[in-house]
């Protein structure tokens, strides 16, 4: 009960404080609209928000996918050669430090203009792939030696090492490098609508964009909501997913 309560209050005290002083200080609603004025501006508008929170949720699921399958494959490939390692890890942390905006109009093209969703679906795969496989590697990679020397000791095979030893090794990386990306993808989902997407992908950041040129900032702050509810349900159904997860895989 403490866990859920303490946040709880705490938000309650800062949604009040800021409801206070919006109503004190007479902020105009275009700059700092009150708590109040979200949550009407929510309930007007929650059918389009949940459509649009609904495309980007797909949209990062999608690339979450991508990101996944191309990740364990590449770290798997890597883990078994060590000059394959050291070929292609520079090249994935040169993709993760690059900035999304600056590669936008480039996957743009690429995609098509005429198909923005690609665009945002490629974006976001892009953010949520480094997470997964520097998961995957390191997983692949930690291996307790004893076991491995047992390994070596009933003489398995290659493939009985990979499938009985390295890939169980690796199940807490991967769900942990799973759960980081699931939210990276949220994220990449949005930063690509806004800056690869157009009216043909109206995700939250659509949303966010339509209230901002009419200065209407009580929509702004209730599509911000509706992104921080999409964020934070993923991360607990991740997180979830893990710790059902992780407990069968002890407990084998």
């Amino acid at each position: 009960m403490k866990r859920i309560l303490a946040p709880v209050i705490l938000i309650a005290v800062l949604l009040g404080g800021w409801e206070i002083a919006c109503r004190a200080l007479a902020v105009p609603s275009y700059l700092l609209p009150a708590p109040s004025a979200i949550g009407a501006a929510f309930l007007e508008s929650w059918p389009l928000l949940l459509s649009s929170a609904w495309a980007t949720l797909s949209t990062a699921l999608i690339a979450l996918v991508i990101a996944s399958v191309v990740a364990c494959a590449l770290a798997l490939a890597v883990s078994l050669s060590s000059l394959l390692e050291d070929a292609v890890r520079p090249i994935a942390v040169t993709l993760q430090v690059t900035p999304l905006v600056a590669i936008a109009p480039l996957v743009t093209i690429w995609a098509g203009i005429e198909h923005p969703g690609r665009a945002v679906t490629g974006l976001a795969a892009v953010v949520a792939f480094f997470p997964i496989f520097s998961g995957a590697l390191t997983g692949l990679k930690a291996v307790d030696p004893d076991l491995a020397r047992l390994f070596d000791l009933y003489g398995a095979t290659p493939l009985q090492r990979l499938v009985r030893l390295r890939l169980p090794s690796a199940v807490p990386a991967l769900l942990e490098g799973h759960k980081v990306a699931a939210g990276l993808a949220v994220i990449g989902a949005v930063v690509a609508e806004f800056v690869a997407g157009s009216g043909g992908a109206q995700g939250l950041a659509w949303r966010i964009l339509e209230a901002y040129n009419r200065l209407q900032t009580a929509k702004v702050f209730a599509a911000l909501l509706a992104l921080a509810i999409l964020g934070v349900g993923l991360h607990a159904a991740m997180e979830y997913a893990e710790r059902r997860l992780l407990n069968t895989w002890r407990g084998r």
